[in-house]
């Protein structure tokens, strides 16, 4: 289920990106971003339309993902 992210409160939006952004595997390569950054660059995504958050009703988890 897509959820869309204007519909959430920032406390829960913020807390969404940061759980996501500082999963193993989202690292980005030869530099260093700190969490605040990769937080800055998903909710650019969002804002942009690149990417949703999704909300798994099975496990109750969320997640992001693209939107195409």
């Amino acid at each position: 289920m897509l959820i869309p992210h204007e519909q959430l409160s920032a406390e829960t939006l913020t807390a969404i990106l940061e759980e996501y952004a500082s999963r193993e595997g989202t690292e980005y390569g030869d530099v260093d971003y700190s969490l605040a950054e990769k937080v800055a660059m998903l909710r650019e995504q969002l804002a942009s339309g690149d990417i949703v958050v999704s909300f798994d009703t099975q496990t109750e988890t969320c997640t992001l993902q693209p939107s195409r």
